[in-house]
């Protein structure tokens, strides 16, 4: 019997998150497996935040690029498709979602931000890929 496999991608819904969701369902996600999206709001008032979450549709932004990539490919490759919403600093929010899931591995993207960007706001894959507990794979994103 084959183990449970629980593939995470970081998906903040910028052109780079979108592309790692591509390649990992071109690339790693395979029949069976459970696919969770985690995404990570600013920290701030959790109740607001949550209030603001459920407003509408019920649900985040909704994001056509997005629906469209999750559902094609869990229709082809038949997978379970989750979504995690986390609140706080997206580094350590990645990493406490890969310990809680668990998780295989993630995939997470890069935004190709230059030396100076990088040393002051921080690498959100970077962090991942040294303080993550599982496979971290960064997917460049080539504009």
């Amino acid at each position: 019997m084959a183990t449970e496999r629980r593939i995470g991608v970081a998906i903040d819904f910028s052109s780079s998150s979108k592309s790692a969701l591509k390649w990992a369902m071109e690339n790693v996600i395979r029949k069976e497996d459970h696919l969770i999206l985690i995404t990570i709001q600013p920290e701030g008032n959790y109740e607001k935040g949550e209030m603001q979450l459920w407003e509408g549709i019920g649900s985040l932004k909704h994001d056509p690029e997005v629906v469209d990539i999750v559902s094609n490919g869990a229709k082809q490759k038949e997978v379970e498709v989750l979504m995690k919403v986390y609140w706080g600093d997206p580094r350590e929010k990645l990493c406490e979602a890969i310990d809680s899931i668990p998780l295989s591995c993630i995939i997470v993207g890069n935004r190709g931000l230059g030396k100076l960007k990088r040393a002051i706001m921080g690498s959100v894959s970077n962090y991942v890929v040294n303080n993550g507990s599982c496979a971290v794979t960064v997917v460049k994103h080539h504009e």
